[in-house]
Formats: C-alpha cells, sequence, structure tokens
C-alpha cells in the first residue's frame, strides 16, 4: 500500500537557479514548502509555510500555480511517494534560513543530483519550459 506526503513548493527562480532548502540532518536540498495544516488552503499553507522556513511573506495576490510533481520521499520506504505541489510567487523581504532549515542555496539544473527525486522532476519540467539551462 502506497503511502503520500503532500506538500506545497514554492519555486523562485533568478539567473538560471532555483532557490532550494537543506533541513537539518539531511543531505538533499528540496523547493522551500511544506504540509498543510486542517482547514488551510494552498494558498494560505505556503505562505505560512515559507514564512517560518525563509523568513519572508509571499504576497498572495501573485500565486501562480505551475502543475504537480511526485517521485519516492527520500529517506523513506519505496512505497512512500511525496507529492509537490508549486507555485510561483513574489514576496516581500530577504530570506534566510529560518527554524528547520540548515541552508539555503541556488541550484542550477546541472546539479540537479543535490535535491530530492521530486525536486528533480520539477527541475526537468522547468528545463523543458524553457525556465531553465
Amino acid at each position: 500500500m502506497n503511502t503520500q506526503i503532500d506538500k506545497l513548493a514554492w519555486l523562485y527562480i533568478k539567473d538560471n537557479q532555483v532557490l532550494m532548502a537543506r533541513s537539518k540532518g539531511k543531505e538533499k536540498f528540496y523547493l522551500p514548502g511544506g504540509k498543510r495544516e486542517p482547514h488551510e488552503s494552498d494558498q494560505q499553507a505556503l505562505i505560512r509555510e515559507i514564512e517560518e522556513e525563509l523568513g519572508i511573506t509571499l504576497i498572495a495576490s501573485s500565486l501562480q500555480y505551475i502543475g504537480e510533481f511526485s517521485a519516492q520521499a527520500d529517506g523513506k520506504n519505496t512505497d512512500c511517494i511525496v507529492k509537490l505541489t508549486c507555485y510561483k510567487a513574489d514576496f516581500i523581504g530577504e530570506y534566510h534560513p529560518q527554524s528547520e532549515i540548515d541552508e539555503i542555496a541556488w541550484i542550477h539544473y546541472q546539479n540537479k543530483e543535490k535535491c530530492s527525486l521530486a525536486t528533480q522532476k520539477v527541475l526537468e519540467y522547468l528545463k523543458q519550459q524553457g525556465q531553465l539551462e
């Protein structure tokens, strides 16, 4: 029986790179974001998660749905799948690691192996769409 982890993710692309986060105690980078709380919309949850992880405020009116991407969850059994629902959005503030985030980094498509499998799928999509080289 497959288990699914449902997460929201924020895409921020600049200079042909994507902003990624790495949690404390983890090796792989992932797109910033997280899980919804009960009764939260995607918008509410993503704004809360990005504030918690990066200390910035996403501008709700600028949220743009990008797509959903699924892959085996890192560090979990092979039957555990993570689904990322990705959005782009403008923000206010200066980002820096907060709470469980140990490091943030700009990742090029060529360094996608540093990222979780689901994040690699997002990078593949962005490359196919001409948003990354």
